[in-house]
Parts: structure tokens; C-alpha cells; sequence
């Protein structure tokens, strides 16, 4: 009956430490880095565990400044940056499964959401939380962040 016992400990201990190996390796999140524009002290995404994690995006054009034009023409670039993020890391925008919708003004939502949903199949709208937010970065009136698969 001993050596069952202790038999039974080292297949489970190397079970364990196995197990531990390959959850280590597998769940090591990979940090995006930003190509191209400005520096910015975030990574654009984080890959972790199957998921795409992706920062708040603002309508921000190549060379970082915020578009002009209002909450459609912003809404549109964020939703442009969004794409370009999720492409370059191997995804689409039909993968995107959760989005989180800042606002500067709540009164814009309409005009935001017009914009924002023709960058998704109607039949595949991820997940949405939208709220009001002060002090957008850059004075942006709408900053989207998302997770995708």
C-alpha cells in the first residue's frame, strides 16, 4: 500500500508541475507594440489567453493629432483605428465580441452610434457599454476601447 501511495504522489506532483508548465507558457501576454506615429506610454493591445485586449482608441490620424469635424468625423477614425489594430494582429472586426464607448457628451450617442455601427455585419454587434467621460485625452469627444478573439 506504501509504494502505491507514493507512486500515486509522483504521478500526481508531475502531473501538476506539467499542467503549471503549460499554463506558464500559454497564458504569457504579448505586448503590442505601436507602429508608426507618436509614442504613446500604452501598448495599442495586449494578447493574452485568446483574447485581442486593445486601449481606448481616439480619432487620432497617423500623425496622432485629433480629426476635425465633430463626433461623426472622430467616430469614424476611432473606428478606422480600431480596424487597423485588429487586422494587424490577425483579427477583424467581425472577431470583435465587447466594446466600451466613452463619451465627452451623452447627447452625442446618436450621432456616435450612427457611425459606429456601420463598421460591424448586423448580425454580428459585439457587446456595448457606453458612458459619459471628462477629460477624453487630446479633448477627443469619443474614445471606444474593445476586446476581440
Amino acid at each position: 500500500m506504501t509504494h502505491f501511495t507514493a507512486r500515486h504522489r509522483a504521478v500526481v506532483s508531475a502531473s501538476a508541475l506539467l499542467l503549471c508548465a503549460c499554463a506558464t507558457t500559454a497564458n504569457v501576454p504579448q505586448f503590442i507594440a505601436a507602429t508608426g506615429g507618436p509614442t504613446r506610454p500604452f501598448s495599442p493591445a495586449v494578447r493574452a489567453n485568446g483574447f485581442l485586449y486593445l486601449s481606448g482608441q481616439v480619432g487620432t490620424d497617423a500623425s496622432g493629432k485629433l480629426v476635425t469635424g465633430g463626433i461623426a468625423a472622430e467616430t469614424r477614425q476611432v473606428m478606422e483605428n480600431i480596424r487597423g489594430v485588429v487586422q494587424a494582429n490577425g483579427s477583424s472586426m467581425e472577431r470583435v465580441i465587447k466594446c466600451t464607448v466613452f463619451l465627452a457628451d451623452m447627447n452625442e450617442w446618436g450621432a456616435m452610434n450612427e457611425v459606429y455601427v456601420t463598421f460591424f455585419p448586423a448580425d454580428k454587434r459585439p457587446a456595448r457599454s457606453a458612458m459619459g467621460a471628462n477629460g477624453l485625452a487630446l479633448g477627443a469627444r469619443v474614445e471606444i476601447e474593445c476586446l476581440a478573439v
